[in-house]
C-alpha cells in the first residue's frame, strides 16, 4: 500500500494549530500574495505528526544501516560532533562578523587548516571552497595561472587516468584547459609507455599537470606513483591528487611529500561531515610552496605578535588572527569563507581521534575493505585482482566487484543492487569506474563491524546464487521497498516535483 499524500488526509474544518486571539488588530492580506487555485489540506496536528514519522520511516540512513557506496565514504559521523557544530556561540556567529569579535572561529579555522597541512604534508591550505569538485576547479585554477606567470600559457593540456573521478575531466574542461585520457594497463595501473609518450617530444610543451586519484577508483594503489609523478615534473607540469579516497591514507600517507603539488580534501566524506542529500560538502586545498600564493581567499593568518590575554578572560588565545588574501590568489570561490559547520565537524573529529586515532582509522577502513572482498572472492569477479607481475594484491578502502555472470547472462549490476534493497541493504556504487563493465564500487569504511560485513557478504552471495537459479527475483527487485523499480531515466529527465491539486471532499 502506498504512501498517501498529505492532501488525502484532509478533511474541511481541521486544524493543526490552535492560535490566541491576536492583541493587535489583524493586517489585511496582501491581494497580489492571495490564489484561489492554491488549496492546502486542512489536517489535525496528529495527523501531520503521523504522517512525517511514517514518511522518515520510509527513509534509509546511516543510523538504520551501513552505505556501502564505493568513492563516497558514506561512514557514520559521531553525534559529538554534530553536538560540537551546533554551539550557539559558533553556529550562530554572523559570517560578516568583525574578526576582532570572531577571534575564537579564526583561530578554529587556522588550527584545522593547520592539521590539515600536517596531515597531507602540503604547506599551505584554503578553506574556502564549498565541495570537493569546487576544490578540484581551484586547483587546476592555480596551476593554470602558476604557468601563466611563468610565461607558459601553452601549458594547457592535463593528462587524466581513464580511472578518473568523472569530475577530474570535467574540471579541467570548465578551467578552459584540454584533457588528454591515459588508458591503464592489463593491471588497472596508470600505462607508464603511454605516459612517457605524452610527456615526450612537442606535447610535453603543453603539458601543465596530471590530476591523479590515490588510491585509485578501482580502489588500487598506484605501485609506480613516485614514477608518475618525477615523468610529469620533469617536463614542467604539476601532480594534482583527487583527494576524495582519502581515507585509504589518513595519518599514513602525506601526498605532499610523495611530490603532489596540490590536493583537494573532502571534508564531507574523510572528516565526519554527513555526505548525501545533495549537501553540504567542504573541498579544502591543500598545496606546497609553488602554489601557495595562489590559493583562493580568504585563508586565515596568524599575526606574529603574541598577544597578550585580558585579565579578565583567561582563556582568551594568545595571538590575533585576521583573514588574508593570498598575494597571486585566484580570487573567490564562494561567498563568505567556505562552509563553516563543515570546518566545526572536520575540527572536532580530528581533535577527537588525535594522529594516532586517525591512523587506526585508515587501518581499519582498508581492513574491512580487503575482508568483505575476500568474502566475495569466488561468487563474484575481481577485476585487476593482481599486480603486473601476477601477485594478488591488496585493495585500498574500497574495491570493485563485477555485477555479472557468465552463467546467468541476464542479470546485470542494475539487478544485483536492486534485489539488495530486498535484503535490507543500499546498494553500492553502480557503472563505476567506467572501465569495469557491470561494476559494482564497495567502499564499507571504517565504522562497520565484522557482523555487519558478514550480513552484507550473506546477502551478496545468495542474491548470486538467485541469479543462477531465479533470476526473475532480481529482474522484478526490489519486491518489498516502498518504491518499486523506476524507469530511471525516465525519472530523471520527467521529474515531478510539485502536489498534486486537492481532492474534493
Amino acid at each position: 500500500m502506498s504512501e498517501p499524500i498529505i492532501y488525502d488526509l484532509s478533511t474541511p474544518g481541521r486544524s493543526g494549530v490552535n492560535l490566541p486571539a491576536p492583541d493587535v488588530p489583524p493586517a489585511p492580506l496582501p491581494n497580489e500574495l492571495l490564489r484561489d487555485d492554491l488549496p492546502l489540506p486542512e489536517v489535525g496536528e496528529l495527523q501531520v505528526v503521523r504522517h512525517f514519522v511514517r514518511l522518515s520511516q520510509l527513509n534509509y540512513s546511516i543510523d538504520t544501516g551501513l552505505y556501502p557506496l564505493g568513492s563516497c565514504t558514506m561512514k557514520y559521523n559521531p553525534k559529538v560532533n554534530e553536538d560540537a557544530a551546533r554551539l550557539p556561540g559558533l553556529a550562530q556567529l554572523h559570517p560578516l562578523a568583525d574578526p576582532d569579535s570572531c577571534q575564537g572561529a579564526l583561530m578554529l579555522m587556522h588550527e584545522l587548516q593547520s592539521w590539515l597541512g600536517e596531515i597531507s604534508g602540503f604547506d599551505a591550505v584554503s578553506l574556502t571552497p564549498a565541495a570537493g569538485a569546487q576544490g578540484e576547479f581551484a586547483g587546476i585554477l592555480m596551476i593554470r595561472q602558476y604557468h601563466i606567470d611563468r610565461g607558459e600559457p601553452q601549458r594547457d593540456i592535463i593528462l587524466v587516468p581513464d580511472s578518473a573521478h568523472g569530475t577530474n575531466p570535467a574540471t579541467v574542461t570548465m578551467a578552459g584547459l584540454r584533457v588528454q585520457q591515459l588508458p591503464a594497463n592489463a593491471a588497472g595501473e596508470v600505462d607508464l609507455a603511454a605516459l612517457r609518450e605524452a610527456c615526450s617530444g612537442e606535447n610535453a610543451k603543453h603539458v601543465a599537470g596530471m590530476m591523479m586519484t590515490m588510491p585509485s577508483t578501482l580502489g588500487l594503489f598506484e605501485p609506480s606513483i613516485v614514477q608518475v609523478i618525477e615523468l610529469v615534473q620533469s617536463v614542467g607540469g604539476l601532480m594534482y591528487m583527487d583527494g576524495a579516497n582519502m581515507n585509504a591514507l589518513m595519518a599514513v600517507v602525506k601526498p605532499g611529500k610523495l611530490g603532489f603539488d596540490c590536493m583537494h580534501y573532502n571534508l564531507h566524506k574523510t572528516f565526519s561531515t554527513p555526505h548525501g542529500g545533495g549537501g553540504p560538502g567542504s573541498g579544502a586545498v591543500g598545496v606546497n610552496d609553488k602554489l601557495r600564493d595562489y590559493l583562493p581567499g580568504p585563508v586565515v593568518r596568524r599575526d606574529d605578535a603574541p598577544v597578550a590575554a585580558p585579565a579578565d578572560d583567561k582563556d582568551a588565545p594568545g595571538w590575533r588572527y585576521d583573514w588574508h588574501m593570498p598575494a597571486k590568489s585566484i580570487g573567490r570561490l564562494k561567498a563568505f569563507a567556505g562552509n563553516f559547520g563543515m570546518h566545526l565537524r572536520a575540527y572536532a573529529y580530528i581533535r577527537a581521534y588525535g594522529g594516532e586515532g586517525l591512523r587506526q582509522v585508515t587501518r581499519c577502513a582498508v581492513l574491512n575493505a580487503n575482508y568483505l572482498r575476500e568474502k566475495l572472492r569466488g561468487e563474484y569477479a575481481l577485476p585487476y585482482d593482481q599486480t603486473a607481475a601476477g601477485a594478488r594484491r591488496y585493495c585500498g578502502h574500497e574495491f570493485v566487484v563485477r555485477g555479472a555472470f557468465d552463467d546467468a547472462p541476464g542479470v546485470h549490476a542494475l539487478d544485483i543492487s536492486k534485489r539488495l534493497i530486498d535484503y535490507g541493504f543500499h546498494p553500492p556504487t553502480n557503472y563505476f569506474p567506467l572501465i569495469v563493465p557491470e561494476a559494482l564500487l564497495i567502499e564499507p569504511t571504517e565504522t562497520e563491524t565484522k557482523d555487519d560485513l558478514d550480513e552484507l557478504a550473506e546477502a551478496m552471495r545468495a542474491i548470486a546464487k538467485e541469479a543462477r537459479d531465479q533470476p526473475q527475483l532480481l529482474h522484478d527487485a526490489p519486491s518489498s521497498a516502498p518504491v518499486r523499480r523506476l524507469d530511471e531515466a525516465k525519472a530523471a529527465r520527467q521529474l515531478h516535483l510539485c502536489c498534486p491539486a486537492a481532492r474534493p471532499a
